[in-house]
Formats: C-alpha cells, sequence, structure tokens
C-alpha cells in the first residue's frame, strides 16, 4: 500500500489507474529498472545477452516460435544451459506456431532437457477453447530479469527475412522487483497447463513459486524512481481488463495519447472514447501499418478511419511496412507496453499481458520512439477515406460484420 499512497501525493488520477490494476492481482512495484526497445533486433541482441547470463532459471512463453535464425540461436543457448542445470521451460501456443513448428515438437525440446508445456493443442474437433489462444510473450531469467512485448521468436521480428516491408516491433527489459510479477503469471500458466497436459511427463507442477523469488543479494539493478506494474489480461473472467486500461489512460489523458497498433478493430467503447479525446483537444495519435499481413483486418481497420478523423483523431500508417508494436503512451508520464493489440482478439479471447509504467525512465524513449515515426509514415486525410471506391466500402461494411472473429 505504501507505494500507492507514494502515486497519491504525486497525482491522484495516476493513483486510481494503479489502484484499478492492483485491485485486479497486479501489485505496482518501485526497485525496478526499465529499458525498451523500438526494434526486434535490438531487443533480440539484449536477450541473448541475458540468456548467456542465466545461472538458475529460463522461462519463456511465446504465442509465436518459428524455426530460423532468431530460434536456432535461442535454442543452442537453452540447449547449453540445461546441460548446465539451469531450470529451462518453454510454454509455446499451438495454434500460433501451426505450419511453424514439426508436429509434437515439444518432444525434440524434451529430449533435449528443456521443459515444456504447450497451449491448446489443435485438435482436429472444433472446440470454443480454439478460440483462445495464449498470445502472451513473456522472459523471465533468474527472476530479476523479465521481457515482454509484441516480438515473437521468429525471423520477420529481427528483418531476418522479409515478409511485409520492414517490421516494426518493440519490446521492454523490467530489471529488479516487478520481475516477480511476471514469475507468478508464467508459473500459473504453467501450473495449469502441466496438470492438464497427460503426455507430459511434467510431474512438478505443484511446486512452491517462492523458490524463484530472487534474494536480495542478488539485486544489483541501478534502482530508479519509477513505477512499474506487469499485468496479464484473461479471457476467463467477465472483465476485459486490458481494454478497461487503455480506457483508463486515454480518458485520464490531458495533452495527448500516442498509439501504435497493427490491427484498428474494436467496439464503439473505445471508438468514443478516442474521439471524446480528440474532441476535448487532447492530441489524439495512432499509428497502424501501411503494409497489412492480413487484408480482411486492415479493410476492417481502414473503415474506422472516417469516424476517428472527423473527430479530430490523426492516423498515420507506417509506409516502410508492417507495424507490430502495441504501444500507448499518455502525457510523458503513463505508458504500456505488451502484447494486446487493438482488436476483439485481444481485447476478449486471448491471454494477453503488459507493463504499465508510470514516471518511468523509459518513457523518453518510447516517445522518441513516435516522435521518429511519424515522419516516416503517410498521414491519412479525410479526403482519401471519401476516395474509397463504393465496391470497397460495401467490402468493409460486410467485413465489419466478422470483427469480433477476426
Amino acid at each position: 500500500g505504501t507505494v500507492l499512497e507514494r502515486i497519491k501525493t504525486i497525482d491522484n488520477g495516476a493513483a486510481a489507474l494503479v489502484r484499478y490494476i492492483s485491485g485486479n492481482g497486479f501489485p505496482v512495484y518501485k526497485n525496478t529498472c526499465t529499458q525498451y526497445f523500438d526494434s526486434g533486433e535490438e531487443f533480440f541482441e539484449s536477450f541473448v545477452d541475458n540468456l548467456k547470463k542465466a545461472k538458475k532459471f529460463i522461462f519463456i512463453e511465446f504465442f509465436i516460435i518459428n524455426e530460423g535464425i532468431m530460434w536456432d540461436t535461442v535454442l543452442g543457448i537453452l540447449e547449453q544451459k540445461a546441460k548446465e542445470g539451469v531450470d529451462v521451460r518453454i510454454i509455446y501456443d499451438d495454434a500460433g506456431c501451426l505450419g511453424k513448428l514439426p508436429h509434437k515438437y515439444y518432444e525434440k525440446l524434451r529430449s533435449k532437457g528443456i521443459k515444456c508445456c504447450v497451449f491448446n493443442p489443435v485438435s482436429p474437433i472444433v472446440e470454443i477453447r480454439m478460440n483462445h489462444r495464449d498470445h502472451r510473450k513473456i522472459i523471465v531469467i533468474d527472476g530479476n530479469i523479465g521481457y515482454t512485448g509484441g516480438i515473437n521468436l521468429s525471423d520477420e521480428y529481427i528483418n531476418a527475412i522479409e515478409k511485409f516491408g520492414h517490421w516494426k516491433d518493440s519490446a521492454i527489459l523490467v530489471k529488479g522487483d516487478a520481475v516477480w510479477s511476471m514469475t507468478l503469471m508464467f508459473l500459473q500458466f504453467w501450473t495449469f497447463l502441466s496438470s492438464r497436459n497427460k503426455n507430459d511427463g511434467e510431474t512438478d507442477y505443484n511446486e512452491d513459486p517462492d523458490k524463484f523469488r530472487p534474494s536480495g543479494s542478488e539485486f544489483s539493478t541501478e534502482i530508479s524512481d519509477e513505477f512499474v506494474q506487469p499485468f496479464c489480461d484473461s479471457p476467463a473472467d467477465s472483465e476485459a481488463f486490458g481494454e478497461n486500461i487503455y480506457l483508463n489512460m486515454i480518458l485520464k489523458a490531458k495533452k495527448y495519447v500516442y498509439i501504435f497498433t497493427p490491427y484498428f478493430v474494436v467496439g464503439n467503447t473505445l471508438v468514443n472514447a478516442l474521439r471524446l479525446a480528440a474532441k476535448s483537444g487532447i492530441d489524439v495519435r495512432i499509428v497502424t501499418p501501411h503494409i497489412p499481413d492480413k487484408w480482411y483486418v486492415f479493410q476492417v481497420t481502414r473503415s474506422f478511419y472516417p469516424m476517428l478523423l472527423e473527430a479530430g483523431v490523426m492516423i498515420y500508417e507506417y509506409t516502410p511496412g508492417f507495424l507490430h508494436s502495441k504501444v500507448l503512451l499518455c502525457d510523458d508520464e503513463l505508458a504500456v507496453v505488451g502484447t494486446i493489440n487493438l482488436d476483439y482478439r485481444s481485447l476478449y479471447s486471448h491471454f494477453e499481458c503488459g507493463v504499465f509504467l508510470y514516471k518511468s525512465g523509459s518513457i523518453k524513449k518510447i516517445k522518441e520512439d513516435f516522435l521518429k515515426t511519424f515522419p516516416v509514415c503517410q498521414k491519412v486525410s479525410m479526403e482519401e477515406c471519401r476516395k474509397a471506391s463504393l465496391p470497397e466500402r460495401i467490402l468493409q461494411a460486410f467485413l465489419k460484420l466478422f470483427a469480433p472473429l477476426m
């Protein structure tokens, strides 16, 4: 409660948001520092560097793992670490890895001494649960270093191969006390999955999480004066937690709201919040890709442009290629970096995660990322939207009916 009290003395509005996130079981931490990466390449370098230093355990949870330069590099280190006796665990989403990893890939990992659980193994029987995907990206190394962000373990994320022009992404490194939340987020999933996966040979699912808590002596972090709050969102409860955090931030903004999102397929609540902010004189800017990865989602994203532009929201399309970052920044003070897209899937049917930052050292770098991205974008005008042909508008209206499934 003391950290919250401190925030209250600085800014009551921010304290209310921090309290909302804490109320869902995700405490706010001090004694933590963060580092923002504005590209997959920059993240990857840091990740590999820290992996090599692991002494006790490595937890890795990803939506997509795809064989290639990036994954082979990571796997090589993990194999070596497992030999050294480091506890290495991997969770991947079966649907996300479909066609990317060989069938029963978990067996290959286990044969290398790496523990592995698969989220929602794809089955020929279509079940409602298949709509729920593990879209989280969590890395925890020795309990005092954690990462999350938009990046998956696949070569296009570090531009080693080109898929949709230049791939722009982001991630965040968390160091210090706040990593504990990320450790628990991973372990909670691990316990749930390993107790359900009967074929996995993993039996230690009722272990004591405290053995993964680093002891005081292991923290040599340069303690900075920032507030860090990692959180995750689950479709299993009735609360659209990620959406509420975004809404809360948009409605609290005093000067500006900047958003990176690969897709914009949302309900009225978010659209109205953004329109209201823009009409109230807040500088609202949304950056979306110019080269899409899914043409149909892109059409729906574009169908939202006119009502946003009309309210004064500015929209930028990232001309060099595909923008996959999921970042929301307000007023040089509040930010979220994570895995949550502005679309129905992320907001309502996927497991997601993120890090909420208040007065964090990373915020300056996040802002710089936005400021250097706007100039390489194409600013969307109302004229352009009006130029959409009648068939295109009919297509957009039709696709919009299926938006919740996209």
